[in-house]
């Protein structure tokens, strides 16, 4: 079968480029997933106790008109709104988000120690060379020691060492002396940075609402459990595990790069080989834990820097949509998340263990509230993040013409392997973006090779 557009994966970026290109009245297109559902990363599932659980903490905020209709309209206003809450678990205490602007709320030695750090002369300042000379430059000595530097190892399962810097742009709030200094003597709060301070959520069904309604408005143009296992660069083909063989013009690829060139494209070279080695991800385990009874607590969601719990961040689920519980208004849905890596291993078949004992630590489940546990969830997320490693725009610099140079186009969280652009909004509009450029000719300004 041959099609104009072909399509690997109804993932946010896969599931963005098939609509636009219907919108723009393209209909020779097709859509593969090898998943029996659509959504990829952002699917969500529903557990045999009724509660139901994405892969992590997703939230709908947006940077583009476009994505804000589509939501709307997938949607058709059955969403909640939500001004974010979130917190950071510290020296037994919570600390208003973002940590680094709210240190007033720390012991008064862990203060100074992070107001020290500051000062004129205290800070390194000959250019960082990495992640971890970044942290040092921005922040001090005190603030890296206790917050930054141990919740980047929890999250990226990366010595910050290995990173580079370039990607983080508006994903960490950096500090003013001035600042931090008058919120402590004023007792202020500084908790409404950064670009989710407002977001939306689903009603019913989790993310992977959005994406299931999505892909289901493209009807037959989307075939699920249809994984592609070979390519033909050269003669532009595509092989699946089911038998079928596809032929096209132009490919979308929207899967991880890495696995595109070491395990599908047939004619990728050793050079192109060794430059897909270099980038690297961590995984992620993403636990649920169902609870009889509800707490008094308005957080979204928390971060763990401390090593009380295995997990960086967990989710009142239930806060985003009471219909995430099996028992709305009755029970809540706690929802966590652990890295793992070669850096930093863990045993998956103890980890929901250890993810309880994380929460009772913690004070988010108390020790009698064990045997009012309703349901436990998991899924191991092999590809996790994509890590902004310091030989990633290297190796991308090498891998994106070569393809593109062949008609593949690779986009998405994955597909670009650009973590500064892999939110939910990023990655549709990533695909939205493609679709205009393969029948507009526009320019693709979200990612850029």
């Amino acid at each position: 079968m041959h099609v104009k557009y072909l399509i690997v994966g109804a993932g946010p970026t896969g599931l963005g480029a098939a609509r636009r290109l219907a919108e723009l009245g393209e209909n020779d297109f097709l859509v593969l997933e090898r998943n029996a559902y659509a959504g990829g990363l952002a699917a969500s599932f529903r557990d045999s106790a009724g509660f139901t659980w994405d892969i992590g903490g997703h939230v709908v905020f947006s940077h583009y008109e476009y994505f804000d209709r589509l939501i709307e309209e997938a949607l058709d206003g059955a969403f909640l709104e939500h001004m974010r809450i979130a917190r950071v678990r510290i020296a037994d205490r919570w600390v208003p988000y973002p940590f680094q602007n709210n240190i007033r709320h720390l012991p008064q030695d862990m203060q100074w120690e992070c107001v020290e750090g500051l000062m004129p002369g205290k800070r390194p300042e000959a250019q960082p060379v990495n992640f971890r000379e970044w942290i040092d430059c921005v922040f001090g000595a005190g603030i890296a020691r206790h917050f930054m530097v141990p919740y980047n190892f929890k999250v990226w399962a990366t010595p910050a060492e290995l990173m580079g810097y370039r990607w983080i742009g508006e994903r960490v709030s950096v500090i003013d002396l001035e600042m931090v200094v008058r919120n402590i003597i004023l007792s202020l709060d500084q908790v409404s940075w950064g670009p989710n301070n407002v977001f939306r959520f689903p009603l019913h069904g989790g993310t992977g609402e959005i994406f299931r309604r999505m892909a289901d408005r493209l009807g037959d143009r989307v075939r699920r459990s249809t994984a592609v296992v070979g390519v033909d660069a050269e003669s532009r083909t595509v092989r699946c595990a089911n038998g079928e063989v596809f032929t096209y013009d132009h490919m979308l690829s929207t899967g991880p790069l890495d696995l595109l060139v070491l395990e599908q494209v047939n004619a990728a070279s050793e050079t192109l080989r060794d430059a897909a080695r270099q980038l690297a991800r961590n995984s992620v385990y993403v636990a649920g834990v169902g609870v009889d009874g509800m707490q008094e607590d308005d957080t979204c969601w928390m971060y763990f820097p401390e090593d009380t719990s295995p997990f960086y961040r967990l989710t009142n689920f239930h806060n985003y949509s009471p219909n995430n519980a099996a028992l709305p208004g009755r029970s809540r849905a706690l929802m966590a998340e652990t890295s793992w890596s070669a850096h930093k291993p863990e045993k998956l078949d103890t980890l929901m263990d250890k993810t309880i004992e994380g929460l009772v630590n913690t004070t988010m489940l108390r020790n009698e509230e064990r045997d009012r546990i309703l349901s436990t969830w998991s899924i191991a997320v092999d590809y996790g993040y994509p890590v902004p490693t310091l030989g990633r725009d290297a190796a991308l610099a090498t891998l994106q013409p070569w393809l593109e140079a062949r008609s593949i186009y690779s986009r998405g969280r994955f597909g670009g392997w650009k973590y500064e652009v892999a939110n939910m909004d990023h990655s549709v509009m990533q695909g939205v973006e493609w679709a205009e450029r393969m029948l507009l000719g526009k320019e693709e300004t979200t990612y850029r090779v």
